[in-house]
């Protein structure tokens, strides 16, 4: 939830933030605030509901997640009613484990302080303006998220009791030194290995290859001879920035007068706030303040609002659109004026007008080069849908060629080259324009130039209009083009038997000890002695560690293959245990707690799960 703020940096963001953060709170205990408990409800956990509008609020927030994460995808993946049934299951089984760790965590007796509560939020940097705690800015924040002081605290610190439980799971598994040790000494073990190498390719030089073989080969492996589908295509590019426009002072000036909510900051007020739980406390605030007391001194005394109170009550500047209703409702005009108490959602409030920043227009002077440019912009626009439109008919209309097309468009077609799915040209390589290419509807009978396409925009400020002019169907290409392809194949595939029969019998004649009068024969010897690690991730590596231990001055030998896919002879002489480095040794470890600590931690949810009292509701189905 924490790290979800950070990226709170201006008002346009804020309902990003709420639809990304929103899940957390729903699951952490917020959603009692948001949606409540119902008769119909999505879940029971133990007797706690899940209510139906809490459900729905978090399906809604994970839609937004979604959206946002896979753009396009999710208008496609959101069509299929299986995938959002499957979502929404999603969705109500986490917040079910959420609802199962925030009961464990209160069995336990985990808790958050209101010391620790505060903390976070004056450390959390969406709050914050030039490294400050900002109160106007959290205010605005949590408002937009239409949640009061009282239940985002809640929310987190319903959240961080969750880590809380947690971090205690995950902190407790641990290695033994020995066993550490032990482990180290293993993975950090050498092995000192001779290799003796049959060249496949040396091998595949030397076959004979006959026609049988040709075309049986040919025959059985035709789909690896396939030419894929081939274009051609003409295209005109439309594009908005290429259409240079001016505007007239008469036309800033235009734009300036029709749109001065755009050059104008609303009235902001700025307000001091005292909040208390019960009536008769706001009224003896209000009593002091009236006698003359210091509204500061007695916010930061008395105020239950530990946010404000640090600030002596001040709520920082506050537009309209940030203003809480309590504040707005409070009939203050005067700069200094004191409200009556007022009763709210949290509580009862005594409030200070303390300054009024009028309306503000900025004056045509620090604005027109801004408008000016917009105003070319919106020209530009007009001028290339204009033309776009023009275009389109004219493509339309003059269907057998984009002669037509050229003429208004004032542009010749670009031609391409021949191209398949894999390598689509860069200046076509648009996904509605390769859409319109692939999909079958331009190309004409038997490879010859179909319809022109209609206009294709992509990004908003681009348009194509193409023709396919010529194309290939997919087709296995005849044995003739294919023939020195085929031929190399079948040599290879005969050398890597031959190479493997070879080896298989040189590796008997080593293991019955007769090995260097039968290396001596295949002009084969082993190389001098190489060390190598567990971590090497190369074939020979892996396969030398899956050899027998070699008993003192006898190696064992065995079979592998290099990464060019020659066969190669191995032999094992020696077996020497690492050394691992201290830092290597401790991420080790680590790495293996977590995971068995991740373990401990899903064995936990399973076990929590299993005795639990869960009763679901038919909302999963019910999709909205």
């Amino acid at each position: 939830m924490m790290d979800n703020l950070r990226t709170a940096a201006n008002h346009v963001v804020l309902k990003i933030i709420f639809g990304i953060i929103i899940v957390s709170f729903i699951l952490t205990g917020v959603g009692g605030y948001l949606g409540g408990g119902s008769a119909n409800y999505a879940a029971k956990v133990n007797g706690q509901e899940i209510g139906r509008g809490q459900f729905e609020n978090a399906v809604a927030s994970e839609r937004n997640r979604q959206q946002q994460q896979l753009g396009e995808q999710f208008s496609a993946l959101a069509s299929s009613e299986g995938y959002m049934k499957q979502m929404r299951q999603q969705v109500l089984s986490r917040m079910i484990d959420e609802a199962l760790m925030d009961q464990y965590a209160k069995h336990l007796g985990l808790g958050i302080s209101d010391e620790q509560i505060k903390q976070a939020i004056f450390k959390e940097p969406a709050f914050q303006n030039n490294g400050k705690f900002d109160n106007a800015r959290y205010n605005a924040i949590i408002s937009n998220m239409g949640m009061s002081a009282d239940q985002y605290a809640q929310a987190l610190r319903n959240q961080l009791t969750t880590q809380q439980l947690v971090s205690a799971v995950v902190g407790t598994d641990f290695m033994l030194t020995g066993e550490t040790d032990e482990l180290a000494a293993l993975v950090a073990q050498e092995r000192l290995v001779r290799e003796a190498t049959i060249d496949v390719n040396a091998l595949a030089a030397k076959q004979e290859v006959s026609e049988q073989e040709i075309t049986s080969s040919y025959e059985q492996n035709k789909n690896n001879y396939i030419a894929p589908e081939q274009f051609k295509v003409s295209y005109i590019k439309l594009d908005a920035a290429s259409m240079q426009q001016t505007a007239s002072e008469t036309d800033i000036q235009s734009y300036y007068d029709q749109h001065q909510d755009e050059f104008t900051q609303p009235q902001r007020s700025r307000y001091s706030v005292i909040q208390t739980k019960t009536e008769a406390e706001a009224k003896a605030v209000l009593d002091e303040l009236n006698k003359g007391g210091d509204f500061a001194a007695l916010a930061k005394e008395k105020s239950a609002d530990i946010i404000s109170a640090r600030n002596g009550g001040d709520m920082g500047w506050l537009e309209p659109g940030t203003t809480p209703e309590e504040l707005k409702n409070a009939g203050l005009k005067d700069k200094g004026q004191l409200s009556g108490v007022i009763k709210s959602s949290v509580g009862f409030l005594v409030v200070r007008l303390d300054d009024i920043q009028p309306a503000q227009t900025k004056p045509l002077s620090e604005v027109h080069d801004a408008i000016a440019d917009k105003v070319k912009q919106e020209k530009a626009v007009d001028a290339y849908y204009a033309l776009q439109q023009k275009v389109s008919d004219a493509a339309s209309n003059d269907n057998e060629s984009l002669a037509g097309a050229e003429q208004v468009a004032g542009v010749k077609a670009v031609e391409t080259g021949w191209f398949s799915h894999d390598n689509l040209p860069a200046e076509l390589n648009f996904k509605p324009v390769s859409d319109a290419i692939f999909n079958g509807g331009l190309v004409g009978e038997n490879g010859t130039p179909g319809s022109n396409s209609d206009i294709i925009t992509v990004d908003g400020d681009r348009a194509f209009v193409l023709r396919v002019t010529e194309h290939k169907a997919e087709a296995v290409k005849p044995l003739a083009e294919v023939r020195e392809q085929v031929i190399a194949q079948v040599k290879h595939q005969k050398a890597e038997q031959q190479a493997k029969l070879d080896a298989d019998k040189l590796l008997n004649e080593l293991k019955l000890g007769k090995g260097d009068a039968a290396m001596k024969a295949a002009g084969l010897s082993f190389s001098a002695a190489k060390t190598l690690t567990r971590t090497g991730q190369d074939p020979i590596s892996q396969a030398a560690f899956t050899l027998p231990l070699p008993a003192k001055d006898k190696p064992v030998y065995g079979v592998a293959n290099d990464m060019q896919g020659n066969v190669v002879l191995l032999a094992l002489d020696e077996v020497k245990a690492g050394t691992m480095p201290a830092e290597q040794k401790k991420a080790m470890v680590q790495g293996i707690t977590q995971n068995n600590a991740q373990i401990s931690f899903e064995a936990l949810m399973t076990n929590l799960r299993k005795e639990a009292k869960i009763k679901m509701g038919d909302v999963v189905d019910q999709q909205q």
